[in-house]
Order: structure tokens, then C-alpha cells, then sequence
């Protein structure tokens, strides 16, 4: 199943970090509570006005996942638990690609079903950093077309 990905709204955030917060919490079982409150206002207020952002909706509307790109790097790409499995993921990484030109993403090492779903795309590990991007104890693998 196909379907439209529509460019994200400003209104539309608190949404988009609803979908976020409940993708976190299904899929990074190692962030503790206390990280999930301190990202939440960075993506709100800075992150998502800092990518190209775009979604995919549901027929009444509801987003069901999003993705956020810059420079030809996904750097934020998450669905909604309920929406995993379902072939959104891909159609938003192929857009990424087709329409950005996307060839890079980082992943959390801790994350081994988007490690998973990455390599199975098509990128390969190329480095990794032993914390994440503000200093956190969580490693980042830097994949590559």
C-alpha cells in the first residue's frame, strides 16, 4: 500500500513529537525517561524547524509517521508503533532518497531493528561515534549508501 507524503505544518508538531515520543519509547528501550523529557522540547522547538520534514497520514488524518532530512542526511526518521511493519518506513526512506537525494543517517547502536531495517535498505555501517551528538552515553553508528 502507497501512501501521499505531505510536507509537515507548523501546527502540526505537537503531533509530530506525540509520534515521536511513542515511536522512543517502542523502539529505545535503553533512553531512560528523564533523556525522552529532556529531547522532547529540543525537537519541538529547534529540531523539526531545522529539517525538511514531511509525513505520511492515515485516512482520518492521524500522522503516522514522519521523516526530516538535511543535506542529503535522514536525520530523523520515526513511525507511529502502530505503523511499524507496514511499509511506511520504506516508502518515506525511498522518498528520502529519490527527492533529497538522502545517502546518509545515523542510528542509535542500541537500536538493532533500525540497524536492521537500514542494511536492509541498502546502507553500511561506515564509522561510529562512542556517544551521541550531545555528549550522551548512547553510540551512533554513521551509515552510508
Amino acid at each position: 500500500m502507497s501512501f501521499a507524503i505531505l510536507q509537515v505544518k507548523k501546527e502540526e508538531y505537537p503531533e509530530i513529537v506525540e509520534v515521536w515520543e511513542a515511536s522512543v519509547r517502542a523502539t529505545h528501550d535503553f533512553l531512560r525517561a528523564e533523556d525522552i523529557q529532556y529531547f522532547k522540547p529540543l525537537i519541538l522547538n529547534t529540531y523539526l524547524d531545522a529539517v525538511d520534514l514531511r509525513c505520511i497520514k492515515d485516512s482520518k488524518g492521524k500522522i503516522l509517521g514522519f521523516l526530516g532530512v538535511v543535506d542529503q542526511s535522514i536525520e530523523m526518521l520515526f513511525l507511529h508503533p502502530d505503523a511499524i511493519g507496514k511499509g511506511i518506513g520504506r516508502q518515506l526512506l525511498n522518498y528520502a532518497i529519490e527527492t533529497f537525494g538522502a545517502n546518509k543517517v545515523d542510528v542509535n547502536e542500541q537500536n538493532p531493528e533500525a540497524v536492521k531495517f537500514y542494511q536492509h535498505c541498502g546502507f553500511r555501517v561506515v564509522s561510529r561515534s562512542p556517544l551521541d551528538p550531545l555528549g550522551k552515553p548512547y553510540p551512533i553508528l554513521h551509515l552510508s549508501l
